[in-house]
């Protein structure tokens, strides 16, 4: 520490004192001028300088720097006599530049460190495993992904040789032939395979100074795998591996502000770093919630999650880790997998699913949610009919999952491994139905088969029945009188042996009186009766239901919602829930799509308007002069106006918004206004 006497408190003295109060290196002890009152002197009290009216009583063997600040020449001269012999005499002007020199010499050391610890961190983030030796062989560096992938700690590593760790390691060959190995199989002994690329490090001049092995464990992850990158250029092992690597790297900082990616990333998005760097860290996010805000907030990595990226929608997986030094979050490192190849093979995957749904039941009576007393008992008796030879019926109000039991009652039969095949009856005119059901002979070759014949040994699910004409109805009560189907066009008998499980929301007892459904196929169908309870009969059932619809939904939406509170359960429980378990998916969905991505439970103000009273109002739906009702369309209408004006009412009228959570573009909705006078309905609200 070398103690400076600064000879002049004026503009350029006061400058010099303050340069020199942020140097380490430099202790300002003293402070001389003329000038009490000089800005230099006001400073150098305020921060325990020693002050002197006479450079001359200021001088002594302590001071080891003198800085004259006066410009005067006689002043300089008279200070160069008086100095002592090992004291540095030096103008104010030299004193600015070296003051300069110091700071950027500070400044390049500090970057210098930062640079440092940032590959540490890097390094040590990375999901794929890193060990460096030198010459000798002894492992000089670790990241915690090999400690992991190895068993093993990185203190019980480090200073060893590599051979004591892993006896087959290849890198003390790289140090011999200092020729690098790529894409390599190892076996360790904890019995995990690797892919490894091993590199010497060789410096400016041609020097050795070690190797490298960058290593991915493909044990548990072997459809994911991807080759490491043929490292091209070894300029440092940070940009070895982060830009050779093809796995794609984002860094942002505490705040999620992008820092660092590589080219890898910019092959997957399709953004620059100019679109990137600096930016928030959901900038490249076209569908899901960001995972570096996740990690951020939690201070915990999280691995294996879906989302769509960049401007193309990019199904990537995603890896990410906080970034922590000496306990602080310092951000966080995300490695994004490519899956737009197995996403297109799921999507083939499902869309040959969706064509064969019909022949496969998918669910069974583990997948049905029953707690409450009435559930319980509807499926007890549908286990013992599901043991039964004979059809079943299965009645209740829309929605309440009659599809479900049919599937899971053909799940329990010593049917289960032919054919469930699901026909809607409500949907087609008699002529195609019947062709479909019982064949046709006039077509060609590989669909002159019904569905009954199709179905043969397994079951047929005949939903909405009570949609079936009086035409069709006799000819499915032949099937089951004499177990055989004739083809449309045809003549010749075919056996069949089927299961008809059918599904009504319709009163047959009243469609039996007024003469639209045939009472022997009801006495045929009602053999072993099946009712489904509507949900609001059902209401133990309401909180699993919803959890379960949660999960369901999370998948379809890319959302991450643990739960549902119970004040939002208690609002759904004073609900009647006309449309049932279907319109509680609906509820759920809506509540989903309001809140906002950093939102994990759903709340009541998350749930949408219920509208206990849209069907309840029959004057609205009503014409009381004829004693008639109004139409269908009439009715559609009313109900889209109804609910459109409540989704705007809770939404504070804000039209973006609205059309939004109605999942409509904006010129819809107006158009939907304009429709239905809504525009002058507000006005006339607020004008009054």
């Amino acid at each position: 520490m070398q103690n400076v006497l600064i000879v002049g408190a004026g503009k350029g003295g006061t400058a010099i004192l303050h340069l020199f109060s942020d140097i380490d290196l430099l202790s300002v002890q003293k402070v001389a001028d003329i000038n009490p009152n000089a800005p230099g002197m006001i400073k150098a009290r305020k921060n325990g300088i020693s002050t002197y009216l006479s450079y001359k009583e200021a001088i002594d063997d302590t001071v080891d720097i003198i800085v004259e600040t006066t410009g005067e020449a006689t002043v300089f001269q008279e200070l160069r006599q008086m100095k002592p012999k090992n004291c540095v005499l030096i103008p104010g002007t030299v004193a600015h530049v070296i003051a300069d020199l110091l700071y950027e010499k500070e400044g390049l050391m500090s970057q210098v460190e930062n640079e440092v610890n940032m590959r540490e961190i890097l390094l040590s983030s990375i999901h794929d495993g890193m060990i460096v030796v030198d010459t000798d062989e002894q492992i000089t560096f670790v990241n915690q992904s090999a400690a992991n992938i190895l068993s093993l700690q990185e203190t019980e590593m480090l200073g060893k040789k590599i051979r004591e760790i892993i006896p087959d390691s290849a890198l003390p060959n790289i140090l011999q032939t200092r020729t690098k190995e790529i894409n390599k199989q190892l076996t360790l002994e904890n019995g995990k395979k690797v892919i490894t690329t091993r590199i010497p490090m060789i410096d400016d001049s041609d020097e050795l100074i070690g190797a490298f092995a960058v290593f991915k464990d493909i044990t548990e992850v072997v459809g994911l795998a991807e080759e490491v990158t043929d490292l091209k250029e070894v300029q440092t092992m940070l940009e070895a591996i982060i830009q050779s690597s093809e796995e794609a790297i984002s860094v942002v900082d505490e705040n999620g502000i992008g820092l660092m990616i590589n080219p890898a990333y910019t092959k997957i998005t399709g953004l620059d770093e100019k679109e990137i760097i600096g930016k928030p860290a959901t900038i490249d996010i076209s569908e899901g919630d960001s995972v570096h805000y996740e990690v951020l907030r939690t201070r915990k990595p999280v691995r294996g999650r879906k989302m769509k990226v960049g401007p193309f929608n990019k199904d990537v997986l995603v890896n990410v880790a906080p970034i922590i030094v000496d306990g602080a979050l310092k951000g966080s490192v995300g490695v994004i997998h490519d899956l737009s190849e197995i996403e297109s093979l799921s999507a083939e995957l499902k869309k040959a699913k969706r064509i064969i749904r019909n022949l496969e039941a998918k669910y069974t009576f583990d997948d049905i949610i029953a707690n409450s007393e009435d559930m319980r008992l509807t499926l007890e008796q549908a286990k013992i009919g599901a043991k039964m030879p004979t059809s079943i019926l299965l009645r209740g109000e829309p929605g309440t999952g009659k599809e479900l039991l049919a599937h899971a009652i053909h799940n329990e039969s010593r049917r289960k491994f032919d054919k469930f095949i699901r026909v809607n009856c409500g949907t087609v005119d008699d002529e195609t139905l019947q062709k479909e059901l019982f064949g046709d002979e006039l077509g060609p070759p590989e669909r002159q088969k019904g569905l009954f014949e199709e179905a043969s040994n397994g079951s047929v699910f005949l939903d909405d029945i009570g949609e079936m004409s009086l035409s069709m109805q006799g000819k499915l009560l032949k099937v089951l009188e004499d177990q055989e189907v004739v083809r449309f066009g045809g003549h010749e008998r075919i056996p069949v042996d089927v299961r008809i499980i059918a599904a009504t929301s319709v009163n047959l007892e009243r469609a039996i009186i007024n003469g639209s459904f045939k009472e022997s196929l009801f006495y045929r169908l009602n053999r072993l009766p099946i009712h489904l309870p509507p949900l609001r009969e059902r209401m133990n059932d309401l909180k699993p239901l919803a959890k379960h619809l949660i999960n369901h939904l999370n998948e379809n939406y890319g959302r991450h919602i643990d739960d549902i509170s119970e004040e939002a359960l208690e609002k759904l429980r004073k609900y009647s829930f006309p449309g049932n378990v279907r319109e509680l998916e609906n509820i759920i969905a809506q509540a989903i799509i309001k809140m906002h991505p950093h939102e994990r439970v759903i709340q009541e103000q998350h749930i949408p308007r219920l509208h206990k009273h849209t069907f309840d109002q029959l004057d609205l739906l009503h014409d009381h002069r004829d004693e008639e009702y109004a139409t269908l369309q009439e009715a559609m209408d009313e109900f889209e106006k109804q609910f459109i004006l409540e989704i705007l009412e809770a939404n504070d009228y804000i039209k973006s918004k609205t059309a939004k959570q109605l999942n409509i573009s904006i010129r819809n909705l107006y158009y939907k206004m304009d429709k239905y006078n809504i525009g002058k309905q507000l006005n006339s609200a607020e004008d009054g």
